[in-house]
Order: structure tokens, then C-alpha cells, then sequence
């Protein structure tokens, strides 16, 4: 099932003639600024010059929401980097690529050093060792952490601090990317992007490379941990400029968020379950112990379902985490943002349950890329969670995705010399001739609707049915809105996410199995004949079927 013709058709957001607007020319581009972005860009600094477009603020990104930590093998005594690559291997469901686990995870030790070279506060045990914590579908400690459950700020902060004080890096905040830029006659390179600031307003920036580090889709769906600005541009763009995208059908709930009428679905920290918390139904039951033999630990997929499962048994709106044993100081100590977060709604974690439910936390597939980043076009790349690079597999083991971002993110910065060192290509006189369709559209209810339906019909369970309901109202949604020319935004950002619910859907509608984060109700086993990845490019009507990651 195709995407909608205006969906496959459209290249381009606005109309725009390159000849007509301002140019900016740089060596490096990176759309981003989480921590796979941030770090292509320091890397990439020490050989070019480099820009950094922020959507929003430099600080706004699923990064600094990150309570968990980062992965590492550090107490060489107990742990290994067989166990590590082992508990990835088994946490995809038979879709990771080894190798490249295997590259990721040996590089961890080596990423924790240079982190604390920049100055990244880890947190120590009462030794001086770095201290190090358990989360789910972990069999060893090896989450290192700072200021507790303040990891992702921590890195973002250290991060960011290292980015602006380089000489050789630009930082562009409030610039929004609208699209990957492609000549008609080469339409296999990307050349730059083209760019909206509110007060700059349209502006074309030349680059020899692309690299796309936009992070995840979570608004995509109505319950979700992630940010506002989760809505999937990067990977929307890169659809559209014909980039291969796979594995769109793997999106993470994480099982525990904050569940309060009225409240945002705020994060609680599977390292939280990693000191002992344990999940109870309305009635004060453990549940997960009859499951899985880790319990509360298991893989985030097989909680969420187990969760999932209870709520549509009960009718009950909410599971909760029980964290009284383990006792007011250690609590706080441990978790000082989630004490200070509970206790604004008149939570007390040592005396009172904390209710919680499922929400969207991870987009697994994006931007099919090779061992160095690369994309099938000449001259983009993509890292962190908008790239699907093999390590995650069906389903995302806790706190990998912070060291994907890092050594990602180092190593795309290092492969896209080889594009800068190419000859300059001058620029291109670039048309988009879209043209709007002459019609009132309400965006934000599209927005709000469009949210509900992928909660319901392409959620934790899906069916065939439900998927394609989802997928007839997306079209309908798809036939009047991409038509549609605007002028702000947040209208580009409700327009990007259609594409990417369309492409999510019509992934899941396609693997007819349960594997990892897919859960089909009307294919409820796992089908060894589907241990291969589903990609998907613009003007392709069905997708192609790889059992390996591309050699790029």
C-alpha cells in the first residue's frame, strides 16, 4: 500500500527559487543538537568548518530529557564486552547487526574516558569508582550516570559548552530545516539544506556534507515522553529528498511514565525499577514475576506489554511503581529530579505508589545508514535516533541510545571529510515550484487527531484492521494538508509528521508478525522467515526486504 500520491509525489515543503534567496556556505552541516549531533560536530570541527542549525534553543533536544544513563562495561571484574553485546543481541529479537553492536559497545569505555576529559560530572560511589547502575535487560551494573537521574542534561550541558567554545563551529539557534536540498540533474547528492529563521527568514546553506542528527518522532503519538520538538523532521526531510529509511515499524514505549490527568507524561527512570522498584496492579499485586525471569528488568517491549495487558484486563487507567522500601534518603539521593518532579503533584515515593502507564519514548528505525553514517545520498549522513544503524534491532536496550549517539555521532564526523576533501561543486540553481491548494485546513486538529489515532491503531498492539483504519484516515488527513503551502513551523512540523505516521503505519501493516516493540494481535508470533528489515523510498510502492545493513 503505497504512500498517498501527494505524500510520494511532494519534494518540497514550500516553493522557493535558490537564485532569489541568501547563501551561506560551510563545509559541514549538522541538523541537530542532541548528543549524536553535538558530536558529529566537534569531531567534524577538527578537519572543517562546521554549522549547527537548532530547531529551537541548543539545550532543547531528547537528550537533556535523559534520566537513564549511558551503557558502558566499567567493573571489568564483573562485566564484559561479550555480556554487554549478549544482552543487546537478545533485547533486539534477532534484528541487530552484530557487528555493529559489537563496534558500538567496544568503543563505550573509550567515550566514558573522553567524556570526562570535557569534564562530564559521572557520578562516583562511595569508593571514588564511577558509580554504576542496573536498568532493564541488563544482566550486569553498567549504567553510569550523573547527578542521578540528570544524565541527559549533564551531557548535553558538557557537550554543548565543548561546541561553543570552537572556533570552528557556527551555531544557528531558532533555524529550522525545511528540506535536504537536491539538483534534478544529480538527484542522488545532497547539497545543503534550506532553512527558515524568524527573523533571518528564508536562506539557502551550501554544504559538502549533510549530516542529519534530529533525533526522534515521539509526537507522533498522544502519549509520550519525548519533547515538543520530536516530530520527526529529519527524517521526513530525508524521505523526501530520497533517502532510504527502514525499520519504521519499531517504536519503543517506554513502560513507566508519570500518569495524571492534566500532567505531561513525564519520565520515571527505568533506573528507578534498576534499585529496586517493582510494578503492582489497583489491587497491590506483583505482576511481572510470573512474566520474565528479570522481572521488573526485563526489555522495555515485554514490561510495556505486560503493563499494556493489565490496564486493558482491569479497565484501570494506570499500573504504579512501588518505590517505598527503598527508603525516603536513598530515594532522593538517587533520584533528586524525580523527588523534586513527583512532589509538585503531592507524590512522596517513600510512602506513596506512583502511577504510571506506557508511552512513546524511542523511534528505533530512521535513515538506513552504513557503518560510517553514509545514506544511499552522495554527501548526507545521519546519526543518533534519526538513523537506523543496526545496533538496536526490534527493540532498544535501556541507555544505549546515548552511547549510539556518541560513537555515531564521532564517527560520521570523522567519514564526512572524505566529502568535504572532494572537489567544491558550485551551487545549484534549485526550483521548487509546489504550489498550495487554495483551502482552509485546521492543522492543529489534524495534529491532535492524528496523535489519537496512531495511540490507538499503531500503538503497544496493532491488528490488521486497526492498522488500516489508521492508515485510510491518514490519507484522508494526507489529501488536503500536504497540498497545502504554510508559512510557520509548527504547520511544517504537523506536515512532517504525517509523513512519518503514514510511513510507521504502512511498516507495521506490512510485517505481518510480533517481534521486539511490534506487537501484532492478528499475528501474535515471531515469523523467522521477517529476520530482515523493511526499507522504504520515495516513488518505491513497496518495500525492500535487507537482511543485512548497506555496505556504505
Amino acid at each position: 500500500d503505497p504512500l498517498h500520491p501527494i505524500a510520494d509525489e511532494r519534494r518540497y515543503l514550500i516553493p522557493f527559487r535558490s537564485a532569489l534567496l541568501p547563501h551561506l556556505f560551510t563545509d559541514v552541516i549538522v541538523v541537530g543538537s542532541g548528543v549524536a549531533g553535538l558530536q558529529a560536530a566537534l569531531t567534524a570541527a577538527e578537519h572543517s568548518d562546521v554549522v549547527v542549525l537548532a530547531k529551537g534553543s541548543l539545550d532543547e533536544s531528547n537528550t537533556a530529557y535523559a534520566q537513564g544513563g549511558i551503557a558502558a562495561v566499567a567493573d571489568t571484574e564483573n562485566d564484559d564486552i561479550e555480556g554487554h553485546l549478549r544482552d543487546t543481541m537478545v533485547a533486539g529479537a534477532g534484528l541487530c547487526d552484530e557487528a555493529v553492536v559489537r563496534r558500538i559497545v567496544s568503543r563505550a569505555s573509550e567515550q566514558m574516558s573522553q567524556l570526562a576529559e570535557l569534564g562530564m560530572p559521572f557520578d562516583l560511589d562511595a569508593d571514588g569508582r564511577v558509580a554504576l547502575g542496573r536498568e532493564g535487560g541488563h544482566r550486569a551494573a553498567r549504567i553510569l550516570h550523573a547527578h542521578g537521574d540528570a544524565t541527559g542534561r549533564a551531557l548535553s550541558d558538557t557537550l554543548i559548552t565543548a561546541v561553543r567554545n570552537h572556533e570552528s563551529i557556527r551555531v544557528f539557534e531558532n533555524c529550522f530545516a525545511l528540506d535536504l536540498l537536491t539538483d534534478e540533474a544529480e538527484p542522488d547528492h545532497c547539497l545543503g539544506v534550506i532553512t527558515h529563521h524568524p527573523r533571518h527568514g528564508l536562506q539557502v546553506i551550501w554544504a559538502a556534507a549533510t549530516i542529519l542528527a534530529t533525533g526522534g518522532s515521539g509526537q507522533v503519538y498522544r502519549e509520550t515522553t519525548n519533547p515538543n520538538v520530536a516530530t520527526g523532521d529529519g527524517l521526513a526531510m530525508a524521505y523526501r529528498a530520497g533517502a532510504e529509511v527502514a525499520d519504521l515499524e519499531f517504536n519503543q514505549f517506554h513502560p513507566t511514565a508519570l500518569y495524571l490527568a492534566g500532567a505531561s507524561r513525564l519520565l520515571i527512570s527505568e533506573a528507578v525499577r534498576g534499585e529496586g522498584a517493582t510494578l503492582v496492579n489497583s489491587q497491590g499485586e506483583r505482576f511481572m514475576t510470573g512474566i520474565h525471569e528479570l522481572a521488573e528488568l526485563a526489555p522495555r517491549d515485554i514490561v510495556a506489554g505486560a503493563i499494556y495487558r493489565q490496564l486493558a484486563d482491569s479497565g484501570d487507567t494506570s499500573v504504579f511503581l512501588d518505590t517505598r522500601h527503598i527508603g525516603a534518603e536513598r530515594f532522593h539521593k538517587r533520584f533528586p529530579s524525580i523527588t523534586a518532579m513527583l512532589r509538585q503533584f503531592d507524590i512522596e515515593p517513600s510512602t506513596d505508589l506512583i502511577p504510571i502507564r506506557p508511552a512513546a519514548h524511542y523511534a528505533i528505525g530512521g535513515v538506513w545508514v552504513g557503518e560510517s553514517g553514509r545514506t544511499n545520498l552522495a554527501g548526507l549522513y545521519a546519526c543518533g535516533e534519526v538513523a537506523c544503524t543496526g545496533l538496536h534491532g526490534a527493540n532498544r536496550l535501556a541507555s544505549n541510545s546515548l552511547l549510539e549517539g556518541l560513537v555515531c555521532g564521532e564517527e560520521v564526523g570523522l567519514h564526512c571529510r572524505a566529502a568535504v576533501e572532494e572537489e567544491r561543486r558550485a551551487p545549484r540553481r534549485i526550483v521548487s515550484d509546489v504550489t498550495g491548494a487554495d483551502r482552509p485546513v485546521d492543522l492543529d486538529d489534524i495534529f491532535q487527531s492524528l496523535k489519537s489515532v496512531m495511540w490507538r491503531h499503531v500503538g503497544i498492539e496493532r491488528s490488521g484492521d486497526a492498522l488500516a483504519d489508521a492508515i485510510a484516515r491518514l490519507d484522508l488527513w494526507a489529501s488536503y494538508s500536504l497540498e497545502g503551502v504554510f508559512e510557520e513551523r509548527e504547520s511544517w512540523e504537523v506536515q512532517n509528521l504525517l509523513w512519518v505516521a503514514s510511513l510507521i503505519a504502512r511498516a507495521a501493516a506490512q510485517r505481518q508478525e510480533s517481534r521486539g516493540t511490534h506487537c501484532r494481535t492478528d499475528f501474535p508470533e515471531t515469523d523467522q522467515e521477517l529476520a530482515m528489515h523493511l526499507t522504504w523510498r520515495r516513488g518505491q510502492h513497496s518495500p525492500g526486504r535487507e537482511t543485512s545493513m548497506p555496505q556504505r
